[in-house]
């Protein structure tokens, strides 16, 4: 079980940190392909390898393992299927966004009951260090989710823009 804990830390924080470059690429308009494919895959193995621990009954760890699933299929599907056309662009940037957010949720429960300090803080996660966290860190993502869906664009294809280009100046120059 110890291996199998590792395995699911590092599938996490892979997700979390190639989150955050999708992230960033998406603030600064770059579509960032391979990191992307990156940040959905680990963050769905995170999800499906959280349902793999020894089941105790339902816990929020359980419903947040769901919702994201659900997002990220909706996520894939703006990407994938939907090619950051038209509305499947912000659709994408805010589904994204979201999983991202509950992987750093996670991250934040997990600091909370395994640091000691922040343990001493909020033992329960039920006191007002822990709240004044999570709602940091929420507003932050709604911040950033808003940002990016306004500022991620997707770039034409460049083989799409040299043909195009070609073409135009092969009929000027030929007329």
């Amino acid at each position: 079980m110890n291996t199998f804990t590792a395995l699911h830390v590092v599938i996490s924080v892979t997700g979390i940190v190639s989150g955050l470059v999708v992230m960033w690429g998406m603030l600064v308009r770059r579509r960032l392909d391979r990191w992307t494919a990156v940040f959905l895959a680990t963050t769905a193995a995170t999800s499906v390898t959280g349902f793999l621990f020894p089941f105790q009954g339902f816990t929020p760890a359980i419903g947040v393992g769901i919702i994201s699933l659900v997002v990220l299929a909706v996520a894939l599907l703006a990407r994938y299927a939907g090619h950051l056309a038209g509305a499947w662009r912000w659709i994408y940037v805010v589904t994204a966004s979201v999983a991202l957010y509950f992987n750093v949720f996670v991250l934040v429960v997990q600091l909370f009951r395994r640091v000691p300090a922040l343990k001493t803080l909020a033992p329960t996660q039920s006191e007002p260090p822990f709240a004044v966290i999570q709602f940091i860190v929420l507003a932050l993502f709604v911040v950033l989710a808003i940002a990016a869906s306004i500022r991620f664009r997707v770039a034409p294809d460049n083989a799409k823009l040299f043909t195009s280009a070609t073409t135009r100046w092969t009929s000027s120059s030929t007329s």
